[in-house]
């Protein structure tokens, strides 16, 4: 006669060792035979597997049971089985449906059917009890193991990629990795700019090097739960819930927030084959609407989508849309080379005020971090020490995290703010010199538009003729450019400049009182009003 076994792993390390389900599977085989069973199928549900899952598995060993007409299951003993009542319930009525139908439960002794005794059934119905008990105790440690980890602020399972765990089973914690910590940077970086959409970037990051933890390729749906983590914040979600952590940031507030945006954004940028250099950078000059971009015999071509009522019929050549670009990009730079060196000059000066401004809030700020910090260290050893209650703990430990959290936000904006501004002012010196030089060396599509949404703003077209406006500050640059660079301009400038760098030379310590050397600043701080 024939019989299926089901095998019941409690565990995952079970599973993955090995242990439990060799030892199952030769005590079944053996039983098999000395009842002169033929066994059709091994059934084997692992309990590290979703609650969903695990159902699954069940529900087919009746269906299988059910289309092979298989009379007898055999187990291990009740909670190889099963622990919970429902699936008992689904084992009474199929034994019931058939009087030839067995269940043997090896270690118990038990073989129950249609007609058991009663005083088997209660046997059972206590094993059953018991197994159940057992799992509702563990799921209970095992909540109560999660709530104190994330009191601690840490979070109770394995972190995003970028950090690893590291520590003593029981005070594991999470730090960043420091491999991986600039992949995870340029993909929230990449998706800020919104010229990329998910399955772009999930390419890209795969390019990179960007991989799990087993080595394989990291899908799109996994990059977008990525980018949606506050865990790279300082941040742990934990069943719907957000709570305070203590592991490092990896990533600024302000850049996550932008992805958030980014990523809620009806016009987050859809994966194209063919990905254009103007494509929704400009309109149409007379009606308003968007220049398309497509390619005929090689040729990307562009043209109004005639939104409204529009005249426009010139397709135009993007190749030649981009040499009025550069055209106008040549109109920044500074022929003379004395003024040239003059504005690096005055930027390379700027930036001593700065970092002087930087160095002195970042220590302060950095002193204050640290005492929130070792406060919050003391209640937690007062909470264990059993000086303080759980209500105060949890009171003191959201006042004290909370002003780190602003804390860490003021040293990400500081540190963000300055770079933001050395970067500028260095991109506005380049490319008011050599914008041309720069923008043809770019070697992807993504730095030239850039460059472009940088320099320029409000592009329009009109029968292939290019209109804009330069951006705030490279605006201001043009207007002075077209001053300096006339001849009359230039020789006034020049004279100036020999009285300037004679003064200079005289006094260069600045001892000489009737002489104050002004230091000209070209571009304002970012918080400048």
């Amino acid at each position: 006669m024939k019989t299926v076994t089901i095998e019941r792993v409690s565990s995952k390390e079970q599973d993955e060792t090995g242990y439990s389900l060799p030892a199952q599977q030769k005590l079944l085989a053996g039983y098999a035979v000395s009842k002169g069973l033929t066994i059709a199928k091994p059934f084997t549900i692992t309990e590290s597997a979703s609650g969903e899952k695990q159902r699954e598995i069940f529900n087919s060993v009746f269906d299988y049971v059910k289309k092979h007409n298989i009379k007898i299951i055999v187990v291990e003993k009740a909670d190889r089985f099963t622990r919970n009542f429902k699936d008992t319930v689904d084992l009474w009525t199929w034994l019931n449906e058939d009087e030839e139908r067995q269940l043997h439960s090896v270690k118990d002794s038990l073989i129950l059917h249609k007609n058991s005794r009663s005083q088997e059934k209660l046997n059972w119905d206590i094993r059953i009890v018991f197994a159940k008990n057992y799992v509702d105790n563990l799921s209970e440690e095992v909540k109560k193991g999660q709530k104190e980890k994330l009191a601690q602020g840490w979070l109770p399972t394995r972190p995003p990629i970028g950090y690893i765990t590291v520590g003593e089973k029981g005070h594991k914690i999470h730090i960043v990795d420091e491999k991986i910590k600039p992949l995870v940077q340029k993909m929230f970086k990449l998706y800020a700019t919104g010229e990329y959409s998910l399955v772009k970037l999930t390419k890209i990051m795969d390019d990179a090097g960007l991989r799990n933890a087993q080595g394989n390729k990291i899908v799109k749906s996994r990059i977008h739960q990525y980018l949606t983590d506050p865990f790279y914040i300082g941040t742990n979600r934990w069943n719907g819930k957000l709570h305070p952590g203590k592991q490092e940031h990896l990533i600024e507030d302000e850049l996550f927030e932008k992805v958030q945006t980014v990523l809620k954004s009806k016009t987050t940028p859809k994966y194209r084959t063919h990905f254009h250099l103007f494509k929704a950078l400009m309109k149409c000059k007379e009606c308003g609407g968007s220049i398309t971009w497509e390619i005929h015999k090689s040729i990307v071509y562009g043209h109004c989508n005639h939104y409204k009522d529009c005249t426009q019929k010139t397709w135009s050549v993007e190749k030649e849309v981009e040499d009025q670009i550069l055209e106008h990009i040549g109109k920044l730079k500074v022929k003379d080379p004395r003024l040239a060196e003059w504005i690096r000059k005055a930027l390379k000066e700027s930036h001593q005020d700065e970092i002087e401004y930087h160095s002195s809030s970042v220590g302060e700020l950095t002193k204050r971090h640290s005492t929130f910090k070792n406060r919050i260290d003391a209640i937690y050893e007062d909470k264990l020490d059993g000086k303080i209650t759980q209500a105060n703990y949890d009171r003191l430990f959201e006042k004290y995290d909370k002003e780190l959290k602003q804390l860490d936000k003021k040293l990400g904006s500081l540190g963000e703010s300055t770079t933001k501004y050395f970067r500028l002012s260095s991109d506005f010196y380049d490319i008011s010199q050599r914008g041309n030089a720069i923008y043809k060396k770019a070697k992807t599509i993504e730095k030239k538009r850039s460059l472009i949404k940088l320099v320029f703003r409000n592009l329009t077209l009109n029968e292939g003729k290019l209109s804009f406006e330069f951006t705030e500050e490279y605006q201001l640059l043009y207007e002075a450019v077209q001053k300096t660079n006339s001849s009359k301009q230039l020789k006034m400038l020049a004279k100036a400049f020999e009285t300037f760098e004679q003064r200079e030379k005289i006094d260069k310590t600045g001892e000489n009182d009737s002489f104050v050397k002004a230091r000209p600043i070209l571009l304002p701080r970012l918080d400048s009003n």
